[in-house]
Formats: structure tokens, C-alpha cells, sequence
């Protein structure tokens, strides 16, 4: 367990420490390269298949033998959209049927999404609030309360991790390119990795707890 202090929206420690569980907050084993598999296939799942080449069988014309069999010194052809002749079809071609997805074990989804949250927190760019309340959902109340915290937050690319999503929350962040929102019991591990700096509201850290750890099969 590693202890950290909780900040108001104001950006100053409210005196308040948490202790946040090690096995999400402080794996040092886990490989850079469980979390480059699990990203490479998580980028693989969101790809769809776009190419597409057309075989013999459906390239359009054809079907009349070009000439007949024998008696004319060239070699026998049977359709002139043969893969061999010029505008024929295609043989072993993309086709929009390719499934490019990968199955990753639930186990080493967690270990990925627990190697990134753990490297934030040794690098100082996890930072625990005591809240996040909007009162005028409007996008520079956010970037204010942003501001606040400039001392602890590193970099410009921020996710915050609530909870639930409080619809104010929602509608303010939602004109900031550079700031996220992500619910505890449905962290991406492609959101971590994009964020330089964490934003965790205190009553996340329960539901993370209860849904990475509860179960640990």
C-alpha cells in the first residue's frame, strides 16, 4: 500500500491521506511487453476490414471460352478472367470478411491496465480528489479547477476517473480535446496510456478495488 494525500478543487491538500492498494497501484514486475500485447490487441479489435479484391468467380464477364481447346498453338484458356490475364481476378486477395481481432485473457488485461496505473503513480502524475462538482456545467469552470491543480497534474492530456459521470462533468468536458472522463469499473487501457496525468476522485477508488480486486478469477 502507498499512501497519498487527497486534494480539494481548489488544488490544496485537504490533510487527508488514503492508502491505495498496492496491487493496482504499485506492480513493479509486470513487462512492458504484457502491456504492448494487450494495446496491440485492443488496436487489432477496433480495426475493421476495408480492402476487398474480387476472385475470378466474381469478376464480371468470362464465361465464353476464349478459344477452343486445341488446334491453335496457344496455351488453353478457359475465361479470360483467369487470375493469370490481365483484369482478372485476384488470388488470395483482402477481402472485408478478415477478422482482425485478438483474444487477450481477462488476467492479462488487468495486469496491463495495473503496470500503467502503477507507473503514474511512481512518476507523481496520479493525483486523488476529494471531488469534482460543476455547478454551471459550463467547459471553463473545468478548465479553472484544472488549472488549480497545474502544481500537481503533469503534461496537458488529462483523465479522470469518477464513479459515475455526472452529466455537468460530462457537458464540460466534452469541448476539452485534452481531457477525458473514464468510469472506475470500465478503465481502457488505451486511455491510460494517451493521458500524462491521473485524476482519481476519492469515491472511484472503492469501485476500483471491488472490480479489479474482488474477484481475483
Amino acid at each position: 500500500m502507498s499512501e497519498v494525500s487527497v486534494y480539494n478543487q481548489a488544488g490544496q491538500e485537504t490533510g487527508e491521506k488514503l492508502e491505495l492498494p498496492a496491487a493496482i497501484f504499485a506492480r513493479s514486475a509486470v513487462k512492458p511487453a504484457v502491456v504492448q500485447f494487450v494495446a496491440a490487441a485492443m488496436l487489432a479489435n477496433l480495426r475493421t476490414s476495408t480492402a476487398a479484391t474480387k476472385t475470378r468467380g466474381q469478376v464480371r464477364g468470362g464465361g465464353k471460352k476464349p478459344w477452343k481447346q486445341k488446334g491453335t498453338g496457344r496455351a488453353r484458356a478457359g475465361s479470360i478472367r483467369s487470375p493469370l490475364w490481365r483484369g482478372g481476378g485476384v488470388v488470395f486477395g483482402p477481402t472485408v470478411e478478415r477478422n482482425y481481432s485478438k483474444k487477450v485473457n481477462r488476467k492479462t488485461k488487468r495486469l496491463g491496465l495495473f503496470a500503467v496505473l502503477s507507473s503514474r503513480a511512481q512518476e507523481g502524475r496520479l493525483a486523488v480528489m476529494d471531488n469534482l462538482e460543476l455547478s454551471s456545467g459550463k467547459t471553463r469552470e473545468l478548465v479553472a479547477k484544472l488549472a488549480a491543480l497545474g502544481t500537481i497534474l503533469k503534461g496537458k492530456r488529462i483523465l479522470i476517473i469518477t464513479a459515475e459521470k455526472p452529466e455537468a462533468l460530462q457537458r464540460a468536458a466534452r469541448n476539452l480535446p485534452e481531457v477525458k472522463l473514464c468510469l472506475a469499473k470500465n478503465l481502457n487501457l488505451l486511455d491510460l496510456l494517451w493521458s500524462e496525468s491521473i485524476i482519481v476522485l476519492k469515491n472511484a477508488l472503492p469501485v476500483m478495488t471491488k472490480t479489479y480486486l474482488g474477484n481475483p478469477n
